[in-house]
C-alpha cells in the first residue's frame, strides 16, 4: 500500500531539529561531502512524505548529478529536519549497513555514521576528521612550500652559474675592447695627420670654389638677360604672329560671309530675271516680237523705278503675282490693327495661320517679323511656307524689316507690309513696296 503524501514540509509535520552538540556549520569539508553522497543516495529510493519541501527538486535530479548540484541543499536537510535524517539512516541500514559501522577504520566513514545517528562520539570523529584535514592541509602547504623552496635553490644555482658565465664573458669582452681601444687611438692619430692635411686642402678647394662660382655667377647673369631679351623678342614676335592669325581669320570670316551673301543675292536675282524673262516672252509673244512706232518716238520716256503705294488688295495681288516675291509684314502693327481685343499670343497665331494659307496659294516667300520685348514663350516652329522673326533685346522690330530689305538683291520684288510712315519710307527708298496693313487683312479676309 502507497504511503500518503504531504505537502506541508517535515518541519511544518511537528518534527524536531536535531539536538546534538555537533557543530554542523564546522563539519570538515571532507565529512561534509560524505554525508551529501549518503543523503543524495537514499533521497531518490525514499518515500515522498519522508522528502522535506525544499529537497524534492533535488529528488528529481539524475542520480550522478544530485549530490554534486544539490549537496548543500540535502546536507541542511540533514541539519534541519530530524524525519529526514531518520529517513536516511534507515535506508542506509536497509542497503548499506557497512556506511553506519562507528567502529570503520576510515575516520571520515565513521564521522559520518556517528553524526546521522547522533552517537555521542560523533563530536570527537568530527574534531578528529578536522585535525586530519588541518594535517593535510598543511602537509600539502608543507610539500609546496618545500618544492618551492627547492625550485628556488635550482634557481639560485642556474643563475650563479649563468653570472660565472657572464663574469668570463665580460673579462674577454673587457680585454677584446682594450685592444680595440688601442687600435682605434692608434687610427685617431693617423686621422688626425690625414684630417690636417684635408682640411688644408679642402681650404684650397674652398678658395678656388669661389672663384669659380663667381666666374659662373657672372656667367649666370650674362646668359638670364640674354635669355630674358631672346624672350621679350620671342613674346613679341608671337604677338605679332597672333594678331596677324586673328586679321587675317577675322578677313577669312568677312570674305566668306560676303560671299555667302553674294552668293544667295545672285542667286535670288537669277530667280527673279529668270520670272521677268519668262513673263517677258509671254507679253512678246501675245503683243509680237519688234518694238511699236510709240517707244521710238524721240524727246519723252518712261519713269524709271517709280514705286508707288498700294491701297486695295487687287494691287497686292499682282504684287504677290511677282517671280520670286519676297513678302515682309510688321506683325504687332497688322494684328493690332486688324484684332487687337485678342491677346498677344493669339494675335500670333492668328496671323501666322492665315499667312500660311496665303503662301501656299501665291507661292511667295513669306517672312513675318515681331518685336521679341516681353515675349515669354515663342514658338518652336512655324507653320509651312512662314518664315517667324522675334527681334533680339534692345532691337526693334522696324530695324529688323528694314535689314531684312537692305539684305536682297536689287532686282527682286519685296513687298513690306506696315501703317507704320516711317518704315514704308525708308523702305520705299530701298525699292521695296509698301502695303498699308488693312490692305493685307482685306485679302486675308477673303482666304
Amino acid at each position: 500500500m502507497p504511503e500518503p503524501e504531504f505537502d506541508q514540509p517535515a518541519e511544518e509535520a511537528g518534527e524536531s531539529a536535531d539536538d546534538s552538540t555537533v557543530d554542523w556549520s564546522a563539519l570538515p569539508e571532507p565529512l561534509r561531502v560524505r554525508l551529501a553522497e549518503l543523503g543524495a543516495d537514499a533521497l531518490g529510493e525514499m518515500a515522498k512524505v519522508d522528502v522535506p519541501q525544499h529537497l524534492r527538486p533535488v529528488a528529481k535530479f539524475a542520480p550522478t548529478k544530485r549530490a554534486r548540484l544539490g549537496g548543500a541543499q540535502v546536507v541542511a536537510g540533514l541539519r534541519d529536519s530530524a524525519n529526514f535524517r531518520t529517513a536516511v539512516v534507515e535506508w542506509l541500514r536497509k542497503n548499506r549497513p557497512s556506511t553506519l559501522e562507528v567502529t570503520s577504520p576510515d575516520p571520515i566513514t565513521a564521522a559520518a555514521a556517528a553524526v546521522l545517528t547522533g552517537d555521542e562520539v560523533a563530536l570527537h570523529y568530527v574534531e578528529l576528521v578536522s585535525r586530519r584535514v588541518g594535517d593535510a592541509t598543511l602537509r600539502a602547504e608543507r610539500d609546496a612550500a618545500v618544492a618551492r623552496a627547492e625550485r628556488l635553490d635550482s634557481e639560485l644555482e642556474r643563475l650563479k652559474t649563468e653570472r660565472r658565465q657572464l663574469d668570463g664573458a665580460a673579462e674577454r669582452i673587457r680585454a677584446d675592447a682594450e685592444i680595440e681601444l688601442e687600435r682605434l687611438r692608434k687610427r685617431l692619430r693617423e686621422q688626425g695627420v690625414k684630417l690636417r692635411e684635408a682640411k688644408d686642402a679642402a681650404e684650397a678647394a674652398a678658395a678656388e670654389v669661389d672663384k669659380i662660382r663667381e666666374r659662373t655667377a657672372d656667367e649666370v647673369k650674362r646668359l638670364t638677360a640674354e635669355r630674358d631679351r631672346e624672350r621679350e623678342r620671342a613674346e613679341t614676335e608671337r604677338g605679332k604672329a597672333q594678331r596677324a592669325i586673328a586679321d587675317a581669320e577675322v578677313a577669312r570670316q568677312s570674305a566668306r560671309e560676303a560671299r555667302q551673301a553674294d552668293e544667295v543675292r545672285l542667286a535670288l536675282l537669277v530667280d527673279t530675271l529668270d520670272g521677268a524673262v519668262t513673263g517677258l516672252r509671254r507679253e512678246l509673244a501675245l503683243g509680237g516680237t519688234g518694238p511699236r512706232p510709240a517707244d521710238l518716238v524721240r524727246g519723252a520716256s518712261a519713269s524709271q523705278g517709280v514705286v508707288g503705294r498700294v491701297e486695295d488688295p487687287a494691287a497686292l495681288d499682282r504684287l504677290l503675282a511677282l517671280p520670286a516675291v519676297h513678302l515682309v509684314v510688321d506683325g504687332y502693327n497688322v494684328t493690332k490693327t486688324g484684332y487687337p481685343e485678342l491677346s498677344l499670343s493669339d494675335q500670333r497665331d492668328r496671323l501666322v495661320h492665315q499667312l500660311a494659307v496665303l503662301a501656299a496659294r501665291t507661292g511667295a516667300e513669306v517672312t513675318l517679323v515681331f518685336d521679341g520685348a516681353g515675349v515669354v514663350a515663342v514658338p518652336a516652329a512655324a507653320p509651312r511656307g512662314v518664315r517667324v522673326l522675334f527681334s533680339d533685346p534692345g532691337v526693334l522690330a522696324d530695324d529688323v524689316i528694314r535689314a531684312l530689305v537692305t539684305a536682297e538683291p536689287e532686282g527682286r520684288p519685296v513687298v513690306v507690309v506696315t501703317s507704320d510712315r516711317a518704315v514704308a519710307d525708308s523702305v520705299r527708298r530701298r525699292g521695296a513696296h509698301p502695303v498699308p496693313s488693312a490692305v493685307l487683312l482685306a485679302r486675308l479676309g477673303r482666304v
